[in-house]
């Protein structure tokens, strides 16, 4: 694949890309360099989930990483890319139980061992299918380097960080409330779960005095709640200790309605007097905030409900129901018995999990957790230091700064069989707990907590756990960490990249990269989020097939903005492949031009005439712009800069230039050419590499050079000497001549077939010269029968006109002209001058402007300022000698 000659007159994605991405792995150019003078540059996959296919979002965040590394490989940098996926313990869990489930068959059927073979059985069929996508997608990670979060190595690290952890008095074994999925029958932490509005009720209940109070003429207190399956979990009623309504039913005793317990009246500061009837039932093993009020009272707990959600012993004749059927049930009771006051329909947000999406429970249980404050102080004072992470765009890192500020304890134990299990172990006699790397020796005295980590715990570890970590003296770890850039979705800051900051800096002294990319999500073309329920999800894949990888790839990033949301579109897709159509045209007009002539080399500037100057100037403008961009990041802008020289200035006008040089030139004109042709070619496909990696390789392999591939071909540079101010004004004025007898040729249906009189009035001598020296192009360009170019021209009375900066241009038509119609139309440039004429005027009058603005801007201006003057004068003189002819 190192030479190739054929190329067909149409581009075709499906030939270009096949057997490419494997010529590239077997030529071992995924691999970092292994130059130790060149510096680092490192990057670890966001690893994707094995609970399927990848999506487009996938695809857009390994284009982003797959730019940034090609584009580093070629600018001489030791890059690094580690491939990756990640186990997703609950939600790939999920997949494999959902999917044992349509074979009535639970994973308590097969048991442990046997269920979790179940599970890597799954994850070795879709790591197999997402190999395949990276492929296509032709993402250049070193798969020697390949990483799964539940790999052995990764398991030394969780257990290490668990170890050290637990010794440091950070992790530690308790009983809380917390989030329970009731489906997957495990915990939850705060963040996975997702707030729905959900329609629900207040159930105002009646609870009645045990002892003969009355209160305001009544023997009952009113309960609103709208969960009375958790009634039987009461063991108080609270108040508020400065509501003067309830001051004296405190110490009072209530019976809950159903099971004849009697509960005390408190009074505690959590109530607020205002909401509702301003008493609310205090049930601590069923809400949080009930939780905390029972400890601050050495209230009894009492959990009324099964890890399935279904109803236990304490709810008595509702033992065994579920959590809704009981509802119902005790509803229907509570009405015939006298209890049910008034049912009050509302809509309110319930807590369902992110996996699942059953509605979670809050849970009393023994779980481990994380003590996070230490951690999020230590993360945000590291943000006040020079190894401080850089968020892009900087809003997210409020985000982040929040986040750490209100942070809670992290439950990190999970009801699991897949995952990593919790290095601790408890003495069958004693209940002692051991926590180590190892089983303790005599282990036969022992058992192994039954829990697995959660899944964000040891992808935390991941930018340096897949570099060696804990063996610090690996190569990679030293070499290659800390990353320099994660790219990453906005929406997994609290999952994902808040906890790699805080695991990093508690276990490397480092931030875990420099800089976080944050991309939005991809919606469908009314920006609706992609799902399943909706059907408007795309497979990255039937793209592909259709239009190429690399029309999906200049897709993703053209238009692209750090941290919005882009709308996935068709129509975009079929001008991305028309722009890359474009591309593979213009590149098989250079190709086959150039022949078999050796490697193209730039002539001597004294060799080059105005089209040269001004095309490599404007290369050399792109090759800068494109450079900065990326550095920021800002890839929607790299994507507009190389669309417009492309597109406008490389085909539409220096190609087109050529072709006089190449048929008329002489044999010395023509050699310079194909060399100035080959080299803005060559310098292209480089920018565009990065984006488009298959084919600029085929167009690039198809030119005469001695490189190997353009993958390790050098990145462009800005070279100062091809810098032309003076060619790229040049070029401009005649650009918006020829444009403007085009545009007056289109008006008068005079088609480029016929020649034309035409005639240029200026004044400007230094135009005039530069008109002269480039008839050839106005020949070609505008097919002239006569041209006339200068100050002592005389328009004639019934001509079609235009106004261009520094001159005028006129083309006798009589026959064509419609004399009202050419005034109407110079009245309306007048106006448009006028406007154009205040707006400058206004702006230069403005003092802040003029003193702040950079020197540079003020004096474009003022050109731009004197150019409407000139403009609106010479339209005005033309409307006159129209009024007199």
């Amino acid at each position: 694949m190192s030479t190739e000659k054929e190329m067909s007159t149409k581009y075709d994605p499906a030939a270009v890309e096949e057997g490419r991405y494997q010529w590239w792995i077997d030529q071992g150019l995924f691999k970092p360099s292994g130059d130790k003078k060149a510096h680092p540059y490192s990057i670890v996959i966001p690893p994707p989930n094995v609970t399927g296919k990848l999506h487009l979002g996938h695809a857009w965040d390994t284009t982003l990483q797959d730019i940034l590394i090609r584009q580093k490989r070629m600018q001489g940098y030791d890059v690094l890319w580690i491939p990756g996926m990640d186990h997703a313990g609950i939600a790939t869990q999920a997949k494999v139980e959902a999917r044992l489930r349509k074979q009535g068959i639970s994973r308590y059927d097969l048991g442990r061992e046997k269920f979790v073979q179940q599970v890597w059985d799954w994850k070795d069929e879709y790591a197999d299918i997402i190999h395949k996508q990276w492929a296509k997608m032709g993402i250049s990670v070193d798969y020697d380097r390949e990483r799964f979060t539940l790999d052995k190595g990764l398991n030394k690290a969780v257990r290490k960080v668990f170890v050290d952890l637990y010794k440091k008095g950070l992790i530690y074994r308790g009983t809380y409330i917390i989030n329970w999925d009731p489906q997957a029958r495990t915990a939850l932490s705060d963040i996975e779960v997702i707030h729905k509005d959900d329609k629900g009720a207040f159930y105002h209940v009646k609870y009645p005095f045990t002892d003969g109070t009355t209160f305001n003429g009544k023997n009952y207190i009113e309960i609103a709640t709208t969960r009375p399956e958790t009634m039987f979990g009461d063991e108080a009623v609270a108040v508020n200790p400065n509501d003067e309504r309830y001051k004296k039913l405190v110490g009072k005793k209530v019976m809950v309605p159903l099971v004849n317990r009697e509960i005390e009246i408190i009074a505690d500061d959590y109530v607020t007097p205002d909401f509702g009837t301003g008493m609310v039932k205090i049930t601590p093993a069923h809400d949080p905030n009930d939780f905390k009020v029972g400890k601050r009272h050495n209230l009894p707990e009492l959990n009324t409900m099964n890890e399935d959600a279904s109803m236990n012993e304490n709810a008595g004749k509702y033992k065994g129901m579920d959590r809704f059927e009981a509802r119902k049930a005790i509803v229907a009771d509570l009405k015939d018995q006298g209890y049910m006051l008034k049912v009050v329909p509302i809509v309110h947000s319930v807590g369902h999990s992110e996996r699942t999406g059953v509605q979670v429970e809050a849970r009393l249980s023994t779980q481990w957790f994380v003590k996070m404050k230490p951690l999020a102080e230590m993360a945000l004072k590291n943000q006040k230091t020079t190894d401080r992470v850089n968020f892009i765009p900087e809003r997210f890192e409020h985000t982040f700064t929040q986040w750490m500020e209100n942070i809670h304890d992290w439950v990190i134990s999970r009801q699991l069989w897949w995952g990593h299990r919790i290095p601790a172990w408890y003495n069958k006699q004693t209940g002692e707990v051991y926590v180590g790397m190892e089983a303790p020796k005599d282990a036969e005295n022992w058992e192994q907590d039954k829990d697995v980590l959660d899944t964000w715990f040891s992808s935390a570890l991941w930018p340096f756990s897949t570099m060696g970590w804990p063996d610090t003296d690996s190569p990679d770890f030293k070499r290659y960490f800390p990353t320099n850039t994660l790219v990453t979705g906005y929406d997994i800051i609290f999952f994902w990249v808040s906890r790699m900051i805080f695991q990093s800096l508690e276990f490397t002294g480092r931030a875990p990269f420099k800089n976080v990319l944050l991309h939005g999500l991809i919606r469908d073309e009314q920006g609706r989020k992609m799902s399943k329920s909706l059907g408007n999800g795309i497979d990255p894949m039937d793209v592909i097939k259709k239009y190429g990888v690399d029309a999906l790839r200049w897709f993703l990033i053209n238009g692209s903005t750090p941290g919005q949301d882009i709308r996935f579109s068709y129509t975009k897709m079929d001008a991305a492949w028309n722009f890359i159509n474009k591309i593979w045209n213009a590149s098989r007009y250079v190709i086959m031009n150039l022949g078999e002539m050796p490697a193209p080399a730039l002539p001597a500037q004294d060799k080059w005439d105005l089209a040269d100057h001004w095309i490599l100037s404007r290369l050399n403008a792109t090759v800068k712009q494109v450079t900065e961009m990326s550095e920021k990041f800002e890839f929607g802008e790299v994507g507009r800069a190389l669309y417009n020289f492309i597109w406008n200035d490389f085909c539409d006008w220096y190609i087109e230039m050529t072709k006089e040089k190449l048929n008329n030139g002489t044999d010395e004109e023509k050699t310079n050419t194909k060399n100035i042709l080959g080299y803005v070619l060559d310098q292209t496909l480089k920018l565009l590499h990065p984006i488009m990696p298959f084919v600029t390789e085929k167009l690039w392999l198809s030119m005469p050079h001695t490189g190997k591939s353009i993958m390790v071909a050098p990145y462009p540079t800005v070279n100062a000497d091809l810098d032309d101010e003076d060619a790229t004004e040049q070029m401009d004025s005649l650009i918006e001549m020829i444009k403007a007898v085009r545009s007056i040729r289109n008006e008068a249906n005079a088609p480029m077939s016929k020649p034309v009189d035409i005639l240029v009035k200026t004044k400007n001598d230094h135009l005039k010269g530069m008109l002269e020296n480039n008839r050839d192009y106005i020949d070609r360009f505008c097919h002239p029968a006569e041209l006339q170019i200068g100050a002592d021209v005389v328009a004639p009375k019934l001509a079609m006109s235009s106004i261009l900066a520094g001159a005028e241009v006129f083309i006798p038509m009589a026959e064509l002209v419609d004399l009202d119609e050419e005034k109407a139309k110079m009245q309306k440039e007048i106006t448009k001058l006028e406007k154009e004429v205040n707006r400058s005027s206004k702006k230069l009058g403005n003092k802040k402007f003029v003193e702040n603005a950079p020197e540079k801007v003020v004096e474009a201006e003022k050109q731009k300022a004197v150019e409407w003057q000139q403009k609106l004068a010479a339209a005005k003189d033309r409307l006159a000698s129209l009024e007199n002819a």
